[in-house]
């Protein structure tokens, strides 16, 4: 098992509902045949690769039919993998666990269910799940409530993690993509490009400027009496912070935090990263750490919301930026391939071919 990386993340329109059944129905046996198509000729890891992919991914469900710009494309085309998938999971050596809401949830039993089945034991990828939610919906906290998370894994344990959190005050979704086939950090820059329509002001502690705060966090709560923490919390309780701060402390519950910081202080987790994975260390814990590190003890964890690029196009004018024109002929020609590969009727080949010439016209060459 190597380390792993979020690959980026994208903002999608909030659309809430489920996609019409005779729709869906459709979904399932393409999905299905262009994954045979893509891992018959290149493996089931190059399936996580373009999976891990934002564009990528969201081609893909264009292909299969969804909208282009709508948040249920990433729990309907993960949904209709998931079900494609089923029965022939152990023949193509690619799995998938989790979906959404409750389905989120039974991720770990899911995985360890595979496991069994094939030999492979279950606990890094289940620690992989679980730390890529942890990562970001704690220790980045961009006011969007993780509520989807699919977890597609190998027979040899390699994984991506795709998953999507809702701002309902905005109306967005953003999506977020992990691979982890490259060794990197769970809370060091875990991303190798993060995409988003808008960006906002984000309490950002796995920023690479943030490693003192990680430091900082880490030291509190390992090395200061539970008592002493608590009392600076109830300390801060009475401060009045400038309009730009980004951790309110109303936000601060020091007696409903108690029961936690003391198992934190107990099981002294030796660095962040095993910090953040501490049952019940979660957003709440997480931002009150930060805001002692912040106002006590000096040191400013990172504000930087991690969206670097817009998720829209671009145009050939430069406006807003240029078209990521090698990606997408790469992602066109391989779903043109897998297209032309699957064991479809012609008429539902044409009709994925179609929109995948909507694609290439949308992208403004």
């Amino acid at each position: 098992m190597t380390g792993p990386r979020r690959t980026g993340f994208a903002n999608l329109p909030l659309h809430y509902g489920k996609a019409p059944r005779w729709l869906f129905e459709r979904m399932v046996p393409l999905a299905r045949e262009i994954t045979i198509a893509i891992v018959s000729e290149y493996g089931p890891a190059e399936m996580l690769r373009r999976l891990s992919h934002p564009y990528w991914f969201q081609a893909f469900g264009c292909v299969l039919g969804f909208d282009w710009h709508s948040s249920g494309v990433t729990t309907t085309l993960c949904g209709a993998l998931k079900e494609g998938l089923k029965g022939i999971e152990t023949d193509l050596g690619l799995f998938v666990a989790g979906g959404k809401g409750k389905a989120s949830r039974q991720t770990p039993a899911e995985i360890a269910d595979w496991g069994e089945k094939i030999s492979l034991d279950p606990a890094p990828l289940v620690y992989s799940s679980r730390m890529a939610a942890k990562v970001d919906s704690a220790a980045i906290q961009d006011g969007y409530q993780i509520y989807h998370h699919s977890f597609v894994f190998t027979a040899k344990g390699e994984w991506t993690v795709v998953q999507q959190g809702m701002n309902e005050t905005n109306h967005y979704a953003r999506r977020y993509h992990w691979l982890g086939e490259t060794v990197a950090d769970f809370v060091n820059e875990p991303h190798a490009a993060i995409l988003s329509e808008a960006r906002g002001e984000t309490l950002n502690l796995t920023a690479a400027e943030s490693a003192p705060a990680r430091t900082t966090i880490t030291s509190i709560a390992t090395e200061e009496t539970p008592e002493k923490v608590l009392a600076e919390l109830r300390k801060l309780k009475t401060l009045d912070l400038p309009a730009r701060h980004q951790i309110m402390t109303s936000d601060l519950h020091p007696d409903s935090l108690k029961k936690i910081i003391l198992s934190a202080y107990e099981r002294q987790p030796e660095d962040f990263e095993r910090l953040l994975g501490l049952p019940g260390v979660g957003a709440r814990t997480i931002r009150a750490l930060s805001l002692i590190s912040e106002l006590i003890h000096g040191v400013v964890p990172s504000y930087r919301d991690p969206a670097r690029y817009s998720f829209a196009h671009g145009g050939k004018d430069g406006i807003p930026y240029p078209v990521d024109r090698k990606t997408y002929d790469r992602s066109i020609e391989l779903l043109s391939r897998a297209i032309s590969e699957a064991r479809l009727g012609l008429s539902d080949k044409q009709q994925a071919f179609n929109r995948l010439n909507r694609i290439r016209a949308d992208i403004q060459y």
